[in-house]
């Protein structure tokens, strides 16, 4: 099961429906992993599983007494955020074709912790999955600027946080875990 394009009335009934939810923030191209861990738990606690797409080229203008977010893009190429959300759509179809689990997709925008924080607030989530982010000086200088999702989704609400591993283990005897 996946959401489209919803109403405000819309998504009220779907958050319903979706309570104590487990929620997990994917991106395009991320590894497998983090989805079958999720759905894993999803399955062990006998809940809905959402997968949730962050743009981070669109920001949250104002919201509805009802939560319903009206958002407004940060550049003008709006496409590209959509042009995300249908991969993470279809890489999550493709992983969880066959299960019995009860699965949406929502697109979210602004700042990934917060955002997901909101929704975890608005769906009272039992958890929420996240995947470690990759190794690189790129990345170090990315998460030194917007620090770590994890790290802030942790800090800044009550619910559990799995961070599940990206890529395998840095040896214990290497010194530097970033080597680039």
């Amino acid at each position: 099961m996946t959401d489209q394009a919803s109403s405000p009335s819309d998504e009220l009934a779907q958050n319903a429906e979706l309570q104590k939810a487990v929620i997990v923030g994917m991106q395009p191209d991320q590894p497998r992993r983090v989805l079958d861990e999720a759905a894993r738990y999803a399955k062990l606690l006998g809940v809905p599983l959402v997968v949730a797409h962050v743009d981070v080229t669109r920001f949250v203008t104002y919201e509805d007494p009802d939560g319903y977010v009206h958002s407004a893009p940060i550049d003008l190429n709006i496409e590209a955020g959509a042009a995300e959300f249908e991969a993470v759509q279809a890489a999550a179809a493709t992983a969880l074709k066959g299960t019995d689990l009860k699965w949406t997709a929502r697109q979210l925008v602004g700042d990934p912790a917060l955002a997901i924080k909101q929704l975890a607030n608005k769906l009272d989530a039992q958890l929420i999955v996240v995947g470690t982010r990759k190794r690189g000086l790129g990345e170090s200088i990315r998460e030194f600027f917007t620090g770590s999702v994890a790290a802030r989704l942790a800090h800044r609400q009550h619910r559990s946080v799995l961070v599940v591993p990206l890529e395998d283990a840095v040896p214990d005897d290497q010194p530097e875990i970033w080597t680039e």
